[in-house]
Parts: structure tokens; sequence; C-alpha cells
């Protein structure tokens, strides 16, 4: 985060603290979620960066706030830059060579473009692994001893169960996609929980 400010008549002001203490708090936790959904803090606390900023960043300047190296930098925007967390953008004055990002902030957006890429490819793949095995086992059958074959039928019928709850969830995940642009965040923002 920048140590100072700029006021409109060019004087640089000191960021309040409570500024500074939210800025933190907000960058840990967003690097925290991100690990927690199997990404990398780095990517997190880039996005925050990014969020947080009232313009547009360049590399440089997102390496010398969050004091990691310009490969983990490179490295991590390529990937929100895919998920299509962040976008490149042009800044009037900003060096031809620099390239300048921002944040996504329509977050149903992202949770869109999260869900149905990596989420859907994870139950997609389970699926997928699941019915091969099943497939398998059905054509060996026939050369199993009765105990294997005993076993086996209970492998079938907790795969099967198995598939239907992985199903389910894919019409789940598909209904909620097909329902993004339709949801006003605010609607539910007030709904509270028991």
């Amino acid at each position: 985060m920048p140590e100072e400010s700029q006021k409109d008549n060019g004087t640089v002001q000191p960021l309040a603290d409570d500024l500074r203490v939210v800025h933190d708090s907000m960058l840990d936790g967003l690097g925290q979620l991100a690990d927690y959904f199997g990404f990398s803090k780095v990517m997190g606390q880039l996005y925050g960066t990014l969020l947080l900023s009232a313009e547009p960043l360049c590399l440089d300047d997102m390496m010398d706030r969050l004091g990691i190296s310009k490969a983990s930098v490179s490295m991590n925007m390529r990937s929100l830059e895919h998920m299509g967390m962040v976008r490149q953008v042009w800044v009037r004055g900003g060096s031809g060579r620099r390239k300048y990002y921002e944040a996504e902030t329509d977050f149903w957006q992202i949770f869109s473009n999260v869900v149905s890429g990596r989420e859907m490819r994870d139950v997609e793949r389970a699926l997928t692994v699941m019915e091969e095995n099943k497939e398998l086992l059905s054509a060996s059958m026939e050369n199993m001893s009765d105990d294997e074959k005993a076993l086996a039928q209970i492998y079938l019928q907790r795969i099967s169960q198995m598939q239907a709850l992985f199903k389910f969830a894919q019409v789940i995940i598909n209904s909620i996609l097909n329902q993004v642009d339709n949801i006003d965040v605010s609607d539910v923002s007030g709904v509270e929980l028991q």
C-alpha cells in the first residue's frame, strides 16, 4: 500500500492508521481465502491489492506493495487474468512497455468463472472416473470368485451412490450458473441464515 496519498493540490498526506489496518487485514483475509480454496495466498493478495487500489497498477507496483518477486507477481497475475478476476487496461501517460491491471469487481462473474472452470471440470472428471471404474468392474466380474463378486457389487453400489451425488452437484452448479445474470446481490445481502 502506498505510504501516502496525494491531495488535489499536490500535497502528500500520510494514510490514516485505520485505513492501513483495514488494507492489511483485507489482503491477509483474501490471501487466506485463496489458500482455503486451493489457490496460492499470493493470488488472493494480488487480487486484493488491485481491488483496493484507486487506480490500475503495473507488475512493479504490485511487487513493491507486496514485497514479492516479479516472477511470482507475473505468474500469479496470468492465473488471475485467466480466471477473469483481473484484466489489462490502458493507462494514459503510462509506459508503453508496462502492462497495467485492474480488478474485476463483478463478484458474481468471478464466482461464475471459477465455478464453471475448475469445479465443473473436477465434477466431470470424477464422474468419468467413476463410470470407467464401474465398466471395468462389470466387465471383469465373470472372472472373479464369489467373494470378489460380492465385494465388486458393493463397489458398484457405492460408486453409483457417489455418482448420484456428483450428478446432483452438477445440476445445482449449472442451475446457479444459469441464474447468475438474474441475481441481484443486494436482494440477498440482507438475508440472515439461522
